[in-house]
């Protein structure tokens, strides 16, 4: 997973590289993919109950899930990019929210708060403490801002299947009371906290795939595979620990 891990952190090398106003998703898409493939590993997410694609690629108000195509991003988009890899039937599982040239400050905002909200998340991946505690960090920060925090969506735990046992929420709920579970060395998990601008509440577009905030204003998300070790949480999908996944570009107030 380690191995799998590394090649994301390469995907998003490139991606902060080639995403630009006039760059399609599909292009993104198509150089992730040879990326993932040339290092002689496959994408988690191709043909993934029937995902057509490597990554998703989820604009602006677009908040997981999204099908890459013909549209392009602009100035002053979000663009999240979401990426598995397998390594020797191993899963790694990641995503960084980039700024597509000058953006506005209140979605540089948004996504420093959602890449707050992660790191709280993987600080709290301690032995002994509880999913609960992941859930109660990121959901902090989220209103720490004001900012809705997704329900819908969760991360989840990882291995030799994209998607294990348990599901780990962004915010305390009633089942997360009910099933919450102690953090045990060997553990590992994808944190993926969703922020809006606006409501928390989302909806799923005719594609059956992409899902959108039922207001229609922007999201962020981020999201990365840490493994529980005796030592405490070691992030899979950076290249150190004291990385920066948020850079934004803020430069309006609008």
């Amino acid at each position: 997973m380690r191995v799998a891990g590394e090649v994301i952190v390469r995907v998003f090398e490139l991606c902060s590289a080639i995403v630009r106003p006039g760059v399609s998703t599909a292009e993104v898409d198509a150089k992730v993919e040879e990326l993932i493939r040339s290092s002689g590993n496959r994408p988690s997410f191709k043909g993934y109950c029937g995902f057509p694609a490597s990554i998703c690629a989820s604009i602006n108000e677009e908040v997981v899930h999204g099908i890459p195509g013909d549209r392009v991003v602009r100035e002053g988009d979000l663009l999240c990019v979401d990426v598995g890899v397998i390594h020797q039937g191993w899963h790694a599982d990641a995503a960084r929210t980039y700024a597509v040239g000058s953006i506005s400050a209140e979605r540089d905002a948004l996504a420093e708060a959602t890449a707050a909200g992660l790191n709280a998340g993987i600080a709290a991946v301690q032995v002994g403490h509880r999913l609960s505690h992941i859930a109660q960090a990121v959901e902090a920060e989220g209103r720490r801002h004001g900012f809705g925090v997704v329900e819908q969506y969760v991360g989840h735990g990882i291995g030799t299947a994209l998607h294990e046992e348990p599901q780990v929420p962004n915010c305390m709920t009633p089942a997360l009371r009910r099933n919450d579970m102690v953090l045990r060395t060997g553990l590992v998990l994808a944190i993926e906290p969703m922020f809006n601008l606006g409501t928390a509440d989302t909806r799923t577009k005719s594609d059956g795939w992409t899902v959108v905030t039922a207001d229609g204003k922007c999201s962020a998300h981020f999201e990365d595979t840490v493994a529980l070790t005796d030592n405490g949480p070691e992030v899979l999908t950076r290249k150190d620990a004291h990385e920066r996944i948020w850079i934004g570009s803020a430069r309006s107030s609008s």
